[in-house]
């Protein structure tokens, strides 16, 4: 385990320490957009981009956000930032006109980075809907009351690029990626070393704004520290080694990417493999055949969905060794498939959130299968975990269910403008309560047992979504499966079950009914189950339970009993 005081440093002198090291080794490589980077290729790069930055008036603690997929221009973006001390906001690529607005108001965004389109979201489109003065504005002079820090848009052109083709001019109000890498040459390598001198570990670097699945999004504020500790105990975690090529399909955006993806591999010097803008699972597979990828990442509905691949089969996979499956709990047979048909032996399982780092457990990649498909693992190096009564806030015994705390110096800084919802968040000790059931068995390993606000309350009796989850898993015609909790006038709530059936399969409402009774408990047993072909979920793959809730509501006419729970 590397001791704290190593890990103090900064993303840019990481950076430079490595391209030292390493030079030609491979560091990035973007198989859709057919680019790679050498350790030293990536650092020219960056250093081009920061001081373009620098150029543009962009100083220490501005903040910049970004607004694109899995784009190389991200990772330069996220190292180029670093080295002048800019705050990097990460912007979610789903997000529409009202929450952009809702992000670079609340976080006072001096800058945005952005790419044309993602699927059938116009970027430029909607900021200019937001910011209608920026049509009009000469580049880096806009000026509008509604958001009074922003002053440079920075348009990233679409791949391919081509002379001539279509979207690849600038918009109007805009700097383009290439303006802003040439006008870099206006500004020395001495000024951007004593920039990034300037820079202190503790120095807030990135601002990422959690999911929002309920409530506007909370900006955590991550420091160099943070995040390279983070990304560092991980790197160990796995055994990471320069020799490691990691696909990293997961979006950038979120801290699977930017921390767990991009940053674990600076930190090992591994190389990272990015096999499109954004998660395909056919792609997914290709990267790693053709690059000969030891690990791959993913939260679980991606490995659903590369192991359902009909041409799953054709790959050759015989190269991956290890990775992280997390974002949201693993169903048991996942896992076993993911080792098993994947040949992914030393995958690991981490668990965390944003606001801390992200990372707060991780299995090992020796522990037993049981380990890894049960548990989360234990505390990661330097994190302190304790499950608590959240009624009383005391520990209570190994074994028994209560809310996950963690306390390390990996935790954020707090919420950006947010000091009531930070306090809420983080107590005066240093803990911060995740809102996550767990439990924690004698040798320490953590299990993720639910939500605390996804339980379910069917007529005084506490139902644990992930509970019955597990037990529809072990239906064999059943590929995913969600539940939730709905209103019911009689029994407060009850439970629905959301089923995707695997392919060629077919069952009734009833049929899965039948499937639990006299198996789990009547008041278990789901009273409503919809089958679906997907989920509603976020950008990074995250179910919306949430939106399900509120799309039962309305198909199952629960209006009155939805009323009557607010009443």
């Amino acid at each position: 385990m590397t001791d704290i005081s190593k890990l103090r440093t900064t993303l840019g002198d990481l950076l430079d320490r490595q391209a030292e090291r390493l030079g030609d080794h491979e560091a990035l490589v973007h198989l859709e957009h057919g680019l790679r980077y050498s350790y030293a290729g990536l650092r020219a790069e960056c250093d081009r981009v920061a001081r373009g930055l620098l150029s543009l008036g962009i100083h220490k603690g501005d903040h910049v956000g970004i607004w694109a997929t899995n784009y190389p221009e991200w990772v330069v973006a996220q190292f180029a930032t670093a080295k002048i001390g800019a705050v990097l906001v990460t912007v979610n690529p789903a997000y529409r006109t009202h929450e952009l607005e809702y992000l670079l108001g609340q976080s006072d965004a001096r800058a945005l980075i952005l790419i044309s389109t993602f699927r059938s979201s116009n970027y430029v489109a909607m900021l200019n809907e937001v910011v209608p003065a920026l049509r009009k504005s000469a580049p880096g002079q806009l000026r509008t009351d509604k958001l009074p820090y922003l002053r440079d848009v920075i348009f990233i052109p679409p791949y391919p690029r081509e002379a001539g083709q279509e979207g690849q001019e600038t918009p109007p109000g805009m700097w383009g990626w290439d303006e802003v890498r040439e006008g870099g040459e206006k500004i020395s390598p001495e000024v951007l070393a004593q920039r990034q001198q300037e820079c202190d570990p503790d120095d807030v670097i990135n601002i990422q704004y959690t999911s929002g699945t309920t409530g506007n999004p909370k900006g955590a504020m991550l420091t160099h520290l943070n995040i390279v500790a983070n990304a560092t105990y991980l790197g160990e975690g796995l055994h990471f080694t320069e020799r490691d090529r990691l696909s990293i399909p997961v979006p950038l955006y979120h801290c699977f990417g930017c921390v767990i993806g991009t940053l674990l591999c600076l930190t090992q010097g591994a190389t990272m493999v990015f096999p499109s803008e954004h998660f395909d699972p056919l792609k997914t597979l290709i990267a790693v055949e053709q690059e000969r990828c030891t690990a791959l990442h993913g939260v679980p509905t991606m490995f659903i969905a590369e192991l359902g691949h009909p041409d799953f089969e054709k790959f050759d996979l015989s190269s991956l060794r290890t990775g992280i499956m997390a974002g949201s709990p693993c169903p048991i047979e996942v896992m076993r498939q993911v080792i098993d048909r994947m040949g992914v032996r030393e995958i690991t399982i981490a668990y965390g959130q944003t606001e801390a780092a992200p990372a707060i457990t991780l299995t090992s990649t020796d522990d037993t299968i049981e380990h890894r498909v049960s548990t989360v693992g234990p505390p990661m190096p330097n994190v302190e975990v304790r499950i608590v009564d959240p009624e009383t806030g005391q520990e209570v015994p190994r074994g028994q269910q209560g809310e996950l705390w963690a306390r390390s110096f990996m935790n954020m800084k707090g919420y950006y403008k947010m000091p009531e919802a930070t306090a809420a968040a983080i107590d005066s000790e240093g803990w911060l309560h995740t809102g996550d059931l767990a439990t924690m068995d004698e040798d320490g390993y953590c299990k993720i047992t639910g939500r605390l606000k996804d339980m379910i309350i069917r007529g005084g009796e506490n139902v644990y979504p992930r509970e019955i989850e597990e037990f529809l898993y072990t239906n064999p015609k059943i590929a995913d499966v969600q539940v939730i909790g709905v209103p019911d006038l009689r029994f407060v709530e009850e439970v629905m079950a959301w089923v995707m059936l695997k392919s060629g399969q077919t069952a009734t409402e009833e049929e899965i009914k039948e499937f639990c009774r006299g198996k789990i408990a009547h008041y278990k047993v789901p009273r409503y189950v919809k089958f679906v072909s997907e989920f509603p979920m976020t950008v990074t793959g995250k179910i919306q339970k949430f939106r399900m809730r509120e799309m039962a509501i309305e198909e199952l006419g629960l209006m009155e009993a939805a009323r009557m729970e607010t009443a």
